[in-house]
């Protein structure tokens, strides 16, 4: 395999996570019955830049197809985070109608409809048509496309520059890297700004959160390695914010060299932080194969044991975080018996690799079981408010990342 940045040979293992089939794969009843194809997913390090990545073993155009099944405006919080943003960016960088505002990876319009709502031009680049079609739904123009090189220039030629470039979560889902930065360097304006949001590699190792790899996360980025791939495309990065979401993500804040905005001391800070940790050695990197195969025997362990004692567990939340956790460790039916989800995309269907059935929240009150794994703990507060009724028979929940937590 070979760096998709700067194009070395990769041989410095970081994790094996065994085959899985692809995380948003969710399979419809007459599809059970039919072979699914498992991809090796198996991780890298570069030694001289420390970008960790995944093979493409399916084809961008596969996953983001469609069917994909990711709607973003189903999380209340994330919707409430965008707003957030969209209220501190018009704040900060002084933005009105005169602006051109331009999501990359835009999804349903959960965040441009917050800029739209406030008299601002917005535009979205959408690939996959299942949530673009949501997205233009909601009045957002959206170009139903894959971002890189060429529709970079041909937006720019037809008067689409963006004073602001946003892109939320997914340089991660980027299989040609210098394409899609090289573009992002063409479409924006000359005092423009670019922000983009994407899980930290350092809380992933930290925190022992391997089910944020799967495989439409193609790389996985430090603050000093994503510094040098905008370097490298005539960008500069100005300022950083270690935010929340997704287990611990930056979000990072970029002009054209030697733009207007000047550079905050929060730079210097994190990428020394980030040296301190070790995180520019290979030192850092090796031994998170034993951290999470111990977070695989410790969740067997408990499955395990409540099908023994007859105590039923269910899952909630059927987010592609839980079919990595699920596939590694060779969980089925048999120990969870369904799996919640509030998208009416993937109810009724099932969760990929595992097949256990994905329902609506109804099932719970029916069912009452002893305990609800929470698969997307990241949403974990939003979701045991919504689920606080379980208590009502001794319902208990349970995370299993970075180690098993019940509460």
């Amino acid at each position: 395999m070979k760096c998709r940045f700067d194009s070395s040979v990769l041989s410095n293992e970081f994790v094996d996570l065994g085959h899985c089939p692809p995380s948003n794969a969710y399979l419809k009843p007459d599809e059970l019955g039919e072979a699914e194809i498992h991809y090796p997913l198996k991780l890298y390090v570069n030694e001289h830049n420390f970008l960790v990545q995944v093979d493409e073993c399916k084809r961008a155009e596969e996953i983001f197809g469609d069917d994909y099944a990711y709607f973003s405006s189903f999380s209340l919080s994330w919707l409430r985070h965008a707003e957030e943003y969209v209220n501190m960016m018009i704040y900060r960088f002084e933005l009105s109608s005169q602006n051109q505002i331009v999501e990359l990876a835009s999804n349903d319009g959960y965040l441009l409809q917050y800029f739209q709502a406030q008299g601002i031009p917005v535009l979205g680049v959408e690939p996959s048509s299942s949530v673009a079609k949501a997205a233009l739904a909601k009045g957002i123009d959206t170009i139903v496309k894959f971002f890189g090189v060429k529709l970079a220039r041909r937006m720019k030629a037809n008067g689409m520059a963006a004073d602001l470039i946003v892109g939320n979560n997914v340089l991660a889902h980027v299989p040609d890297l210098n394409d899609f930065v090289a573009g992002i360097k063409i479409l924006l304006k000359t005092n423009g700004v670019l922000t983009m949001e994407f899980p930290h590699l350092m809380k992933l190792v930290d925190q022992v959160e391997f089910d944020t790899i799967y495989h439409e996360h193609y790389s996985y980025y430090s603050f000093y390695t994503v510094s040098k791939i905008f370097e490298a495309h005539g960008m500069e990065l100005f300022d950083v914010e270690e935010i929340p979401t997704h287990g611990g993500s930056l979000r990072i804040y970029g002009q054209h060299t030697g733009g207007c905005q000047p550079t905050s001391p929060n730079v210097s800070a994190l990428l020394e932080q980030e040296r301190d940790k070790g995180m520019q050695s290979l030192h850092y990197y090796q031994g998170f194969q034993q951290k999470v195969d111990r977070v695989k025997i410790a969740l067997l362990k408990f499955l395990i044991e409540q099908k023994i004692e007859g105590r039923s567990v269910v899952g909630y939340g059927a987010a592609a975080k839980g079919n990595t956790l699920l596939n590694f460790c060779g969980v089925r039916s048999d120990l969870i018996q369904y799996v919640v989800d509030a998208c009416d995309h993937k109810q009724g269907r099932y969760m990929p690799g595992s097949h256990i059935p994905i329902v609506d929240e109804s099932r719970i009150r029916q069912t009452q079981p002893d305990f609800v794994i929470i698969l997307p703990w990241n949403l974990k507060d939003e979701i045991v408010e919504q689920l606080e009724y379980i208590r009502e028979w001794g319902g208990r929940f349970v995370t299993a990342i970075p180690k098993l937590d019940f509460f």
